[in-house]
């Protein structure tokens, strides 16, 4: 049987780059996103250009049957998924009264609840195997305090999905299963521009942005290495790391300074 990476949220950014990492390294691909002609292209390119298999799923993960429709397609297809990586994302531009209980809901379920579902159905099929990888892919901002201005719900479930990973690790190491934390910061994509928030990232400087293609590389070598977190560039690192031991009130100082109106 052969073996697969799934890669959500893959047919543009971060997720993108990383299945052209897989596929440069010769993993066969599952791409799963909301945009169907843009998966039927981005796959048949991969194909092509690195001579592997890759094939795609339509999948709406804010729907709650989504994460269980994904597993068993790739059943059905005889698929075997080595590495899983939780990629799906995007953030609400409002402050946090002015949304409503389905923004909120659809926005758990997509970077929060799917990926928990997603790990457990694909973890099984790994515990008989004895091996898998997983890839989380979370945020510089799962170190921070929380927003005062948009995204304020962003942080927050990245730290839950960092704190997720840590419990896989902790519970499913001896069996031969990893858990990869990617934190990137501001990274270049349609993320922003997609979320109303470009107005924000033009803010933030360049010494501060990072490539996707750079992110990608670095995150599949990181999650094939086996290692728990991993945070791109070494003014990321230095950020993380004061955000970790420093008080709040100071790192909110900061990043008011860096963040793009984070804490406005």
């Amino acid at each position: 049987m052969s073996k697969y990476v799934l890669i959500t949220g893959a047919s543009a950014g971060i997720g993108h780059e990383i299945a052209k990492e897989f596929a440069a390294k010769k993993f066969n691909l599952i791409l799963v996103a909301r945009r169907e002609e843009r998966l039927s292209v981005i796959s048949k390119d991969l194909a092509q250009k690195y001579n592997i298999e890759a094939t795609y799923i339509v999948a709406d993960l804010s729907d709650p049957s989504s994460p269980q429709m994904i597993y068993n397609k790739t059943h059905a297809l005889g698929l075997n998924v080595e590495i899983l990586v939780n990629n799906a994302g995007y953030s609400i531009n409002k402050k946090f009264h002015s949304t409503d209980e389905l923004e909120e809901d659809n926005f758990l379920r997509v970077l929060g609840i799917s990926v928990i579902h997603l790990t457990k159905l694909f973890l099984k099929d790994m515990l008989s195997k004895n091996s898998g990888r997983i890839m989380n892919v979370s945020s510089l901002a799962a170190f921070a305090p929380p927003a005062t201005g948009w995204g304020a719900m962003y942080g927050p479930i990245k730290t839950f999905i960092n704190r997720f990973g840590d419990t896989i690790n902790i519970n499913y190491n001896s069996k031969g299963i990893t858990a990869t934390n990617v934190c990137p910061g501001f990274t270049v994509t349609e993320f922003h521009t997609a979320s109303g928030m470009q107005d924000a990232m033009d803010k933030v400087p360049a010494i501060m942005k990072h490539d996707s293609k750079y992110v990608a590389k670095g995150a599949v070598k990181a999650t094939l290495k086996g290692k728990q977190v991993w945070v791109p560039g070494l003014l990321n690192k230095t950020l993380a790391f004061i955000c970790n031991v420093f008080p709040s009130s100071l790192v909110i100082k900061l990043s008011s300074r860096l963040a793009g109106g984070r804490y406005e």
